[in-house]
């Protein structure tokens, strides 16, 4: 039997836009066809996608893949927000353990597991995690549930060498091409954006994210649309 090699190329980067919470910009987003869009389910978030319409996100194009965001909320009621919104992909951007990741992958759930990293940061500290997780996401340690809008110094990751691919995140904003260029690794999967390409909380600039992903999307020709790595060996 011939392995599917699902290392994540760098002509293969993701993006994902998180932080959607108002119909009508959702749909606009959707347009431009990033691959993962973030709807972060906590009530303290200004961007809490908790009362919105599950028929929105059932409406998104199939490519489009809707990641739930939840921040230490119990096993059961996140289970009862994926059920009513048919979401296939959560992502834990609090204190969860490792077994809480597992039992969320044996349930059939692709799992993203966030990081807040700063300069005293140990990497090894995620260790633990590796295996439990489909992907991790390093954003910038906050005590801002959600996300700061701030950057952590990117060559922390020069010397991250676990197998678990992740998302750069974290103050990623309209200027950072070549910023982001510069700063793929061997296991950088992809990035995912969320408030500096905002006019208020929640709603993104179209204008800006289009000229951003366009621009993006000159270094990265293949950029996939249909089966991300994580769906490869499923």
């Amino acid at each position: 039997m011939t392995r599917i090699d699902c290392t994540p190329r760098h002509c293969d980067m993701m993006i994902k836009v998180c932080g959607n919470c108002i119909p009508e910009n959702i749909a606009a987003v959707a347009s431009l066809t990033p691959m993962l869009m973030g709807f972060i389910f906590y009530e303290p978030s200004p961007r809490n996608a908790c009362s919105l319409d599950p028929n929105i996100i059932a409406d998104l194009p199939n490519f489009i893949r809707p990641v739930a965001v939840f921040v230490d909320k119990p096993i059961d009621e996140m289970l009862d927000i994926v059920e009513r919104y048919g979401f296939k992909i959560v992502q834990l951007h609090g204190s969860e353990s490792p077994d809480t990741c597992t039992k969320l992958k044996q349930l059939g759930l692709t799992v993203f597991k966030a990081f807040g990293l700063d300069d005293d940061t140990d990497l090894n500290q995620i260790k633990p995690y590796e295996g439990t997780a489909d992907l991790f996401v390093f954003d910038t340690a906050s005590d801002a549930r959600g996300g700061s809008g701030k950057k952590f110094d990117w060559h922390k990751l020069d010397g991250y060498e676990l197998s678990t691919p992740y998302l750069l995140s974290g103050g990623i904003g309209p200027d950072d091409i070549d910023s982001i260029i510069a700063a793929m690794r061997p296991r950088m999967a992809g990035i995912d954006i969320n408030s500096r390409f905002e006019t208020s909380p929640g709603v993104k600039n179209i204008t800006s994210l289009t000229h951003f992903i366009l621009s993006l999307r000159n270094h990265n020709e293949n950029e996939p649309s249909t089966t991300p790595f994580w769906e490869k060996t499923k």
